[in-house]
């Protein structure tokens, strides 16, 4: 931050001239901001960004040369790395955005609330006393969810199960459910280290929420508790039964038994 304000200087890159103006002029506008500086393509960014003293980089994806998310990549190497803010027309790229650390996603039409929303985030992460691996916020995966030019990141402790629809995957969670455009395949091997589960081919859950399993004809289902909200019963595959039953019954009970 600027030290004689406390205020934030900022990095807008866009090769398209009157977006770039556009941020430009609404990043000025903001009170948290002192200095905004501008690029129009990542080579003129980096040049600025070695220069130091610049807090944080609005930045579009597609742009000739090195894109937005290969520019990102690089400052994650950087001794003291920006904040990353993507602001672009795509909706297909923030997961890898986000697996970049990127504080904020935000798609065009640019809305002014919206950047004011990340702006406020980016000072958030800045202020005294925050430690760096508080800032990052890498203990919980988030999935950013847009609905109506608004952007929720929903975080992954926030899910109960997921649903496949497709090449699509819905995040079930106590407030609701959100559509996301990741496969449930994409999910089940991210989030396999954090306590989810394949239980079907449609279906991954959240095990500490599983409260039991039951037989219903010739197969199972899993019983899951909602905060707030109803139980909730998924079926489960064969091919899935040997698995959870490892997970739920024989690994713990294994446990006491040994003790």
């Amino acid at each position: 931050m600027n030290e004689i304000t406390d205020k934030l200087t900022v990095l807008a890159v866009d090769d398209e001239p009157p977006a770039l103006d556009e941020l430009a002029y609404l990043l000025r506008a903001r009170e948290e901001i002192a200095v905004v500086h501008t690029a129009g393509d990542a080579t003129t960014a980096l040049r600025l960004l070695r220069d130091g003293g610049v807090d944080a980089v609005f930045l579009d994806i597609n742009m000739p040369g090195l894109d937005g998310l290969e520019l990102a990549g690089i400052l994650r190497n950087f001794a003291v790395p920006p904040a990353v803010v993507f602001v672009t027309a795509h909706d297909d790229r923030a997961i890898s955005a986000f697996d970049l650390g990127a504080v904020d996603y935000i798609l065009k039409p640019l809305r002014e609330e919206r950047l004011a929303e990340a702006v406020r985030r980016i000072a958030e992460r800045r202020r005294p006393g925050v430690p760096a691996s508080a800032e990052a916020g890498t203990s919980d995966d988030v999935i950013p969810v847009e609905l109506g030019g608004v952007t929720t990141l929903v975080p992954r402790s926030s899910v109960h199960w997921v649903e496949a629809e497709g090449d699509y995957a819905r995040l079930h969670t106590a407030t609701g459910s959100h559509l996301v455009r990741i496969p449930i395949s994409t999910l089940e091997s991210r989030w396999a280290d954090a306590g989810f589960l394949r239980v079907h081919r449609s279906y991954l859950v959240a095990l500490p929420l599983v409260t039991g399993i039951r037989s219903v004809g010739s197969g199972l289902v899993v019983c899951l508790r909602g905060d707030n909200a109803a139980p909730v019963e998924l079926p489960v595959s064969r091919r899935h039964t040997r698995e959870l039953k490892d997970r739920l019954i024989r690994g713990p009970m294994q446990s006491w038994t040994s003790r």
